[in-house]
């Protein structure tokens, strides 16, 4: 799901087994991607994973850092993750989003090789378009609660906002 000219591109890790058996990004039930993405105001009503076709009419689109699909993403290795971050790189110069939004801070670092990154906003730019990295939506990241996730995708979501 990706456009050129996008205000935000989601970039998850790599496809979970049951994204890669629908075609939808972040299909596990227990992701928490597309709630927090409603609750944060990205999106008017919150989303199917088989209604990801309407995020671009939001100015929103997903790719992923690895193409390939795995149970767990502590599957991939470094330099899938480093491939990863080099393709991504070329993706985001031919769409030029004007945020690239990395959904998970250790796929971010090893992608990028930023070992000091965290969550937040990002000192990078890949040619005009800002980075942030937000928290993990899986059901695996307790670190993260919903609400405080929706807090964070929040902050991009208003640091992404067209000026008025």
């Amino acid at each position: 799901m990706v456009a050129d000219g996008l205000r935000v591109l989601f970039c998850g890790i790599n496809p979970g087994l049951m994204t890669a058996a629908t075609g939808h990004h972040f299909a596990r039930p227990g992701n928490r991607f597309w709630p927090v993405l409603h609750l944060s105001g990205f999106t008017p009503r919150l989303l199917r994973p088989d209604e990801q076709g309407e995020l671009p009419a939001y100015g929103l689109g997903i790719t992923n850092v690895v193409a390939r699909a795995t149970a767990r993403a502590d599957e991939l290795t470094p330099e899938e993750y480093v491939e990863g971050g080099r393709l991504l790189t070329e993706k985001v110069m031919r769409l030029r989003p004007k945020w690239l939004a990395v959904v998970g801070v250790t796929a971010y670092r090893a992608a990028f090789g930023d070992r000091t990154a965290q969550v937040g906003p990002q000192q990078r730019a890949i040619g005009d378009t800002r980075v942030w990295v937000l928290p993990n939506p899986s059901g695996l990241n307790a670190h993260w609660t919903t609400a405080t996730m929706a807090e964070e995708f929040a902050r991009l979501r208003e640091a992404s906002a067209p000026a008025s």
